[in-house]
C-alpha cells in the first residue's frame, strides 16, 4: 500500500516517518526543510506500507514549490492513504491543511503529534470528537515514542482496509462561489468521476490556477479545457462570479476564509485550553520582541552578539 505523509513543518512528520521506517531521514527545525520526498517502507500485520514524506507545507494552494509537491503527489499519485501530521499543540493552525487534503482525497487519516508537548501546556484534545467532526479517523502520537505508535498502525490497517466509514467533512464556501461550483461541476465530474475529486477541480478551474493544468492534462491524457461543452459552463461559472463583483483576488480570500473559518469551528469544540492563561508569558515576551520602539534595539543586539 502506498501512503503520503503530510503536515506542516515543524510538527514532528520526518520524526514519524523514522519511527515507522527506520531511516535517518534528517529532522530539521525550519520550514520547507524537506525539499524532496523521501520514501521507507514500513511492515505491520501483514501489511506492507511504502511511506513517501513529502515536503512539509501549510497548504496545497500551490504558492510555493513545496506546496505544488505536495499537491501533485496527493492529487496525481493517487496513494491508498494520507497521513496528515498535526501539532497538538496548535491544531486549528494545522487543521487548514487537513481540510485542504480532505478536499482531494477521502482516505485520511488525521495524526495529532506531540500529545505530550500539549499537555506540558495544559491543552487536551478530544480525540473522538475530533473524528466525529472531520468524518476521517484520528489517532493522536508521540513520534518519538515507538509504543505510542501502535493505535496509530492499527487505523492505518482499519483504512486502507476499507473497514472505516468515511464522510469527510466538506467546506461550504460563500453562496456565490458555491453556485458558480454547481454551475461547472456537472461536466467536469462526467470526464474526470473516479480520478480526481471533481468539487475541488471544479473550485481549481474556476480559479485558473496554471500550475495545475500542466500536471492534470499529463494525468488525464487530455486537456479538459478542449472540450466545448466544459469550457462554455466554465466560462459561464466565472461571470457569475463577475456579476457580483467576485474577482480571481477576491475568490481566493474567500476560500482561504472559510477554511480559516472551518478550522475554528472544528477545533472550537474539541481543544481545550485547562489554563486560561496558558501562553500569557508569550504575550508578555511578544510585546517586547515585536514592538516598534524595542522591537529594533532588540533585534540590532541580537546581531551584534551574533557576529562578535
Amino acid at each position: 500500500k502506498r501512503v503520503a505523509l503530510a503536515g506542516n513543518p515543524n510538527v514532528g512528520k520526518s520524526t514519524l516517518f523514522n519511527a515507522l521506517t527506520g531511516l535517518r531521514q534528517h529532522t530539521g527545525n525550519w520550514a520547507g526543510k524537506t525539499v524532496e520526498n523521501a520514501r521507507g517502507n514500513c511492515i505491520y500485520h501483514g501489511h506492507h506500507y511504502c511511506l513517501t514524506d513529502i515536503p512539509g507545507c501549510y497548504s496545497l494552494l500551490a504558492r510555493s514549490a513545496e506546496e505544488a509537491v505536495a499537491r501533485d503527489f496527493i492529487c496525481f499519485q493517487k496513494p491508498d492513504a494520507v497521513i496528515v501530521v498535526c501539532d497538538a499543540t496548535c491544531l486549528e493552525r494545522n487543521m487548514n491543511l487537513v481540510l485542504q487534503t480532505m478536499e482531494i482525497s477521502d482516505h485520511v487519516l488525521v495524526c495529532v503529534n506531540l500529545l505530550d508537548e500539549a499537555a506540558r501546556k495544559n491543552i487536551s484534545i478530544d480525540l473522538e470528537m475530533l473524528s466525529e467532526k472531520l468524518g476521517v479517523p484520528v489517532v493522536g502520537t508521540i513520534a518519538r515514542k515507538k509504543k505510542s505508535l501502535e493505535q496509530f498502525l492499527k487505523q492505518l490497517d482499519a483504512l486502507v482496509d476499507d473497514k472505516k466509514d468515511l464522510h469527510p467533512y466538506q467546506v461550504q464556501y460563500s453562496p456565490i462561489i458555491e453556485q458558480a461550483i454547481a454551475m461547472a461541476e456537472p461536466l467536469v465530474k462526467a470526464r474526470v468521476e473516479g480520478k480526481i475529486n471533481s468539487r475541488w477541480l471544479t473550485l481549481k478551474l474556476l480559479d485558473s490556477d496554471p500550475s495545475l493544468m500542466k500536471e492534470l492534462k499529463a494525468y488525464l491524457g487530455e486537456d479538459i479545457l478542449d472540450i466545448p461543452e466544459l469550457t462554455q459552463a466554465l466560462d459561464e461559472a466565472r461571470e457569475h462570479l463577475s456579476k457580483y463583483g467576485v474577482t480571481r483576488e477576491i475568490m481566493g480570500d474567500r476560500v482561504v476564509a472559510a477554511l480559516v473559518a472551518s478550522a475554528e469551528k472544528i477545533c472550537r469544540d474539541t481543544v481545550h485550553f485547562n489554563q486560561s492563561e496558558y501562553n500569557e508569558g508569550d504575550r508578555r515576551l511578544d510585546k517586547i520582541l515585536t514592538s516598534r520602539f524595542t522591537g529594533y534595539p532588540v533585534m540590532i543586539g541580537m546581531l551584534a552578539v551574533v557576529f562578535w
